[in-house]
């Protein structure tokens, strides 16, 4: 259970959340929804205890399990399969099983014996954490998240950025946490890991805070919503599913509108009426007062709320280039014993459209990085063309320097601008005044989702490579980021399990992977996407 009292939001001088109490217990399922930047990633890391309030105070009670929007850095030389165990300490216990079981085998008299005895105990810490059980359980769901044995078996070294935040997902909902904070937990996952998620969920009888832009999601799994505005820098509490929410939020709004109206018509009559009196010494002090009540009857009209703002996208105007500005042959890369692609040949023309699809661990991200020059392949190599400006968007947000400023990021992605010019483009995507000063470690991820977009608005790149551009974005941002998509006037290799993202690309190749298939676009491609 969480119980929070009193609690107040900042984000440096900023005021995110006035403060608010409120508790969740078991059988809550609670959307946290508003538009990013609004300070729902802030609030979680709160409420998880991995950051401090600015006054008030949060009590938890029972096991709390996080997924945060960015994975942590756990060992990476552990095995996928042993950090998933982790969460209810089995993976130390099977370590010790194995250590034991070797020593029985080798030593001999009173060695053996005591290896016995710490077998002994070893097995029963296993028993009671669920045993055998408990690891199938753990295989069970990594399977339903795109986890297959080959997978687990690898260090978290070998995985990719999506494969090591779904290993994450795994390890939480494991956990048998009593309450869950869950951040975007579809972001990587395909849309049958996604139908087993909101089953999952929908059968979770604890706790839960979820932030999500899955209007399916949500619509399937929650029964509350808070609605964190932040214009008003409040919370909103409806305590009701998310069909039922959304028709409140519009009844409201009209509400709102109508009360509004309705106050400025009075008001505006007893001004009228002021005016009239004021000109006369006897009646000053009534027009006076009447002027006051009129103030008083706006003041007390809540109005309608601000429509929030959204970043203005639009990508580079594309630097002159030659007729291919980027081809790739022969490019193969393997993970350890575990082979991701391989002989794939690409051409990149001017103005070209790619999608890359493909399941799970194909190789899709992987192959973005290669294209990019970020991680080299096995095999062949990459053949730079006449004019080649590259843009690159990585999924994981790990081109950004985390310890540097909003403001230092960009400036290094624009040398040739200067600090004014950066703030500029910096305010249309909504980072201004000291937002700019903030490290983009700190940033949410709609936020640093944002920020590397601003970057690749700078570049005059003439070859686009995007890796789930809309993944973190509110709805009002992930339009603005499809319409530049659709007007963008170079070539673009785009990953994404957006369906829509695919429709504003209109793509005229795709990459098949893990076989490296390419060919010319059509409308049954159009099918594989959401669950590539």
């Amino acid at each position: 259970m969480l119980q929070v009292r009193d609690l107040e939001v900042r984000a440096g001088a900023r005021l995110l959340v006035e403060p608010i109490s409120f508790q969740v217990i078991a059988g809550d399922k609670v959307g946290l929804v508003g538009r990013n930047g609004a300070g729902k990633t802030t609030l979680t890391r709160i409420l998880a205890g991995e950051a401090q309030p600015a006054g008030g105070t949060v009590t938890r009670t029972g096991h709390l399990g996080y997924l945060p929007q960015d994975p942590r850095d756990p060992d990476l030389e552990v095995l996928a399969h042993n950090r998933i165990l982790s969460a209810r300490g089995l993976d130390e216990v099977l370590v010790r099983l194995r250590r034991y079981e070797l020593e029985m085998a080798e030593a001999d008299g009173d060695r053996r014996d005591a290896a016995m005895r710490s077998y002994e105990r070893a097995e029963a810490e296993h028993v009671a954490a669920g045993g055998y059980a408990a690891e199938s359980e753990a295989a069970r769901i990594a399977a339903n998240l795109g986890l297959p044995d080959r997978v687990l078996g690898q260090p978290l070294k070998e995985l990719s950025g999506g494969q090591r935040r779904r290993v994450e997902l795994a390890r939480i909902l494991f956990s048998g946490a009593d309450t869950l904070l869950l951040d975007e937990p579809t972001n990587h996952l395909d849309a049958d890991s996604i139908i087993w998620l909101r089953s999952w969920l929908q059968g979770y009888s604890g706790g839960l805070i979820m932030i999500s832009h899955d209007a399916s999601l949500l619509d399937a799994t929650i029964n509350k919503v808070f609605h964190l505005d932040a214009n008003r820098s409040m919370i909103d509490v409806y305590s009701m599913n998310w069909k039922l929410y959304l028709q409140q939020r519009e009844s409201d709004e009209k509400r709102r509108k109508r009360e509004l109206a309705n106050a400025q018509k009075k008001a505006d009559a007893l001004n009228a009426q002021a005016e009239k009196m004021r000109a006369k010494a006897t009646k000053a002090t009534a027009a006076q007062n009447m002027m006051k009540r009129a103030e008083r009857l706006l003041a007390g009209v809540e109005g309608e709320r601000e429509v929030d703002r959204v970043a203005r996208i639009a990508f580079p105007t594309p630097a002159p280039c030659g007729k291919t500005p980027l081809m790739a042959e022969d490019l193969s890369k393997s993970y350890g014993s575990l082979e991701v692609f391989t002989g794939v040949d690409l051409a990149i023309d001017r103005g070209s459209k790619v999608v890359i699809l493909g399941l799970n661990g194909a190789g899709k991200t992987t192959m973005l990085r290669i294209l990019a020059g970020v991680e080299e392949s096995d095999t062949g190599g990459l053949l730079p063309g006449h004019g080649l400006k590259l843009g690159y968007f990585a999924q994981e947000h790990d081109l950004l320097d985390l310890k540097a400023t909003v403001l230092d990021n960009m400036q290094a992605a624009a040398t040739d601008m200067n600090a004014t010019e950066c703030r500029k483009v910096l305010g249309s995507f909504l980072f201004s005044g000291d937002d700019v000063d903030k490290p983009a470690g700190v940033l949410s991820g709609g936020e640093k989702t944002r920020l590397a977009l601003a970057m690749l608005v700078v570049s005059a790149a003439n070859v686009l490579l995007l890796d789930e551009p809309t993944n973190n974005l509110d709805p009002a941002s992930r339009r603005e980021v499809l319409d530049a998509i659709r007007t963008y006037r170079g070539a673009m290799v785009l990953v994404t399990h957006d369906e829509g993202a695919v429709a504003a690309l209109e793509p005229d190749r795709v990459l098949l992977l893990p076989d490296g298939v390419e060919d010319l676009w059509n409308a049954e491609y159009a099918e594989l996407v959401s669950l590539a």
